[in-house]
């Protein structure tokens, strides 16, 4: 294996595009439809990781989303009667802020959009924004499909459901504008979870796998895949820890981040190719 001389948003850059690729959508009007032209007709990249940092996570957290801003670490969790959006101090873990949900919630991702979080209900079909600093609840928003995972680049709210679709947002009134059907070159990638966005890609933990699928945000099609297996097991963890899930992405810095449910540790990673 050899490191990738390059930073992660530089990597991105240099990913296979997705050819023949039709896609019909302008700005916040997202994608209405996607479908190949053709069979797509070789295999995308396939990164591994090197472990840069490890920090301390709280190993009651049954992590659901990530969020990086300003050295800050923003956490959402899930569980009934246990689901909070939380402030956290990287270095140490601590948690610095907390909001409790309702105890009939089941919370799952959270992003970050301007000056708010938005965070995301597993099958309540409610999502709630709040005020990023003193966490107060702004408003919530209704959706069909259970929410799983969430991120923004900057113009839309991008959203899972656990299948191959990612569901496009408007962030002011979040109605749903278009969708994107996540593909490779053997069909749909489903169980999409968590999400980021990173470099112009979004990032998405593939339920009860070690892997990140790398989705390009236009036309749906997967650019790469970065590989995690071993990671949790570097982290000596115990039996109690969970699948991974949670990715955060410090865009001052371009550093990465990941966990998952009941981990002890957070890593920041660095992408190596395979």
């Amino acid at each position: 294996m050899k490191i990738l001389g390059i930073t992660l948003q530089s990597a991105l850059l240099i990913m296979v595009a997705l050819p023949g690729v039709i896609c019909c959508c302008s700005g916040l009007n997202g994608c209405s439809s996607v479908k190949p032209a053709a069979a797509i007709s070789q295999p995308v990249p396939v990164y591994t990781y090197k472990i840069v940092n490890t920090f301390p996570h709280d190993r009651q957290a049954y992590t659901q989303g990530l969020a990086f801003d300003n050295g800050i670490l923003y956490e959402g969790t899930g569980g009934y009667g246990s689901s909070a959006l939380r402030r956290v101090d990287l270095e140490s873990g601590r948690i610095l802020q907390e909001y409790r949900l309702p105890a009939n919630y089941f919370g799952e991702g959270i992003t970050l959009c301007g000056d708010t979080l938005v965070q995301l209900t597993w099958q309540s079909h409610a999502g709630f924004v709040y005020d990023k600093n003193s966490f107060k609840l702004l408003r919530e928003f209704s959706y069909p499909t259970e929410g799983w995972g969430i991120t923004y680049d900057v113009s839309r709210i991008i959203m899972s459901d656990g299948s191959s679709r990612l569901y496009l947002l408007n962030p002011e009134n979040f109605n749903t504008t278009g969708y994107l059907n996540v593909h490779d070159e053997n069909g749909p990638v489903n169980m999409l979870n968590e999400l980021e966005y990173v470099g112009g890609r979004i990032f998405a933990n593939v339920w009860t796998t070690d892997k990140i699928v790398i989705i390009d945000p236009v036309g749906g099609g997967v650019t790469g895949w970065l590989d995690l297996a071993g990671l949790k097991e570097k982290g000596r963890f115990n039996s109690s820890a969970d699948v991974l899930n949670g990715i955060a992405y410090d865009t001052k810095s371009n550093r990465m981040f990941v966990t998952g449910k009941l981990w002890p540790l957070l890593f920041e990673i660095a992408t190596v190719a395979k």
